[in-house]
């Protein structure tokens, strides 16, 4: 499928979804984590942020085509792009987590970047890192989250490269589908500015 109708076809698929899927506090707030989308399960987010973090305006839809392969897609508007991600797993064993795939393949001409990233995950606690590999440098992936139970997340991240961020976050799951995750980014570079970011995410079961 072309991957701008993607995301336009996913929201259409709301619409016309029998019942909603159970939602989880999965994922941080900048980097990619190492735990997949459950199988045959769509994930729609809208996603709104201050332009120094990137497009202020995307869609996005990320779907779990087995129990080792997810992939999403990023429709963003100014500027217009769409951009892609996988991940696949290596080790889900217990509390180990180890995956790698790419990010960030966009059609404003940004290359694939490939990642590997582990993880140890608990009932209430998550520790992950890695690295991603951007342009012809490797940069750090950081990340440690709380949940306190099925409703609320307390997040942090930090990706390396002075164009990225340390984040402090929360996600709330409002709904068994819906979860809204705000955080603020801290700029790893000059003035280390803060800037404002929220995304809106709804869990539908597709299989």
């Amino acid at each position: 499928m072309i991957p701008g109708l993607a995301c336009y076809a996913g929201l259409i698929a709301v619409l016309l979804a029998p019942a909603p899927a159970g939602a989880t506090t999965k994922g941080l707030s900048q980097i990619v984590t190492p735990d997949l989308q459950p199988v045959g399960q769509l994930s729609l987010s809208l996603q709104a942020q201050a332009r120094p973090i990137g497009n202020p305006y995307e869609l996005q839809a990320e779907l779990g085509l087995t129990k080792w392969i997810e992939a999403a897609v990023f429709q963003g508007f100014s500027p217009d792009e769409q951009v892609l991600g996988s991940e696949i797993a290596l080790v889900d064993h217990g509390p180990y987590l180890l995956t790698t795939g790419f990010i960030n393949w966009s059609t404003s001409g940004v290359a694939p970047q490939p990642l590997l990233e582990g993880g140890y995950y608990t009932e209430h606690e998550k520790v992950m890192a890695g690295a991603v590999r951007v342009g012809n440098r490797d940069e750090a992936l950081l990340g440690w989250a709380y949940d306190f139970n099925s409703t609320w997340r307390l997040q942090f991240d930090y990706q390396g490269g002075k164009e990225n961020f340390v984040t402090a976050g929360f996600t709330w799951n409002v709904t068994r589908a819906l979860q809204v995750n705000p955080a603020v980014y801290i700029a790893n570079h000059g003035s280390h500015g803060a800037s404002g970011y929220i995304v809106f995410t709804y869990t539908l079961p597709l299989w």
